[in-house]
């Protein structure tokens, strides 16, 4: 692996992933939403940042677009896991149906590209599913907020981030769902049995 500043930030990305359950295994709340907070705005923001850099420096290398995605995934899903296991009862069901949606796209997808191999390379990540990944990281940090919120017993700033997380985890669900499809339509072709 080369050490260059994009690929450690995106390492860095990848080890703070199941340090946000850590958090909360070994702090009270709303101590572990502060930490678990700060720690996924952090990473989601080295996201853009390890891009952007290895872009402008041309220091982009085959192992940090491979661990680019993998960083991604690793801290949505355990985030979900995390907020789906923490969520007010009230909560949960609206949460449940949009994380499912997009855990199952990303098992989906990666398990596509694995079976597509060097092929996959050729399937370019496009803006709609940078979006995707965006409208994720901001879903989950506004829930993560909200759990603040909920452990100071202020119960309109609870509601509010609630209700806005949810909206935002809908419409992340949704572009989620919409770049699974089309991968899937984009893969296709290279998934017909050739005799």
């Amino acid at each position: 692996m080369i050490w260059n500043l994009p690929n450690i930030l995106t390492l860095l990305r990848l080890l703070a992933s199941p340090a946000l359950a850590v958090m909360f295994l070994y702090f009270d709340r709303p101590y572990a939403d502060w930490f678990a907070l700060i720690l996924f705005a952090s990473a989601s923001l080295t996201d853009w940042i390890d891009g952007y850099l290895a872009r402008a420096w041309k220091q982009e290398t085959k192992m940090g677009a491979m661990m680019d995605p993998i960083a991604d995934k690793a801290m949505v899903v355990i985030a979900l896991m995390i907020l789906v296991g923490y969520a007010q009862e009230h909560w949960t069901p609206w949460l449940v149906l949009p994380a499912t949606v997009i855990l199952f796209r990303e098992v989906f997808v990666s398990g596509l590209r694995e079976f597509l191999g060097d092929v996959a390379g050729t399937l370019k990540v496009t803006k709609l599913a940078k979006w995707k990944t965006t409208a994720q990281m901001v879903a989950i940090a506004v829930l993560f907020a909200q759990g603040i919120f909920e452990h100071y017993g202020n119960r309109a700033g609870a509601e509010w981030t609630g209700n806005v997380g949810l909206v935002l985890i809908w419409i992340a669900a949704a572009l989620t769902l919409i770049t699974g499809v089309d991968y899937l339509r984009k893969a296709m072709p290279h998934l017909k049995e050739t005799r």
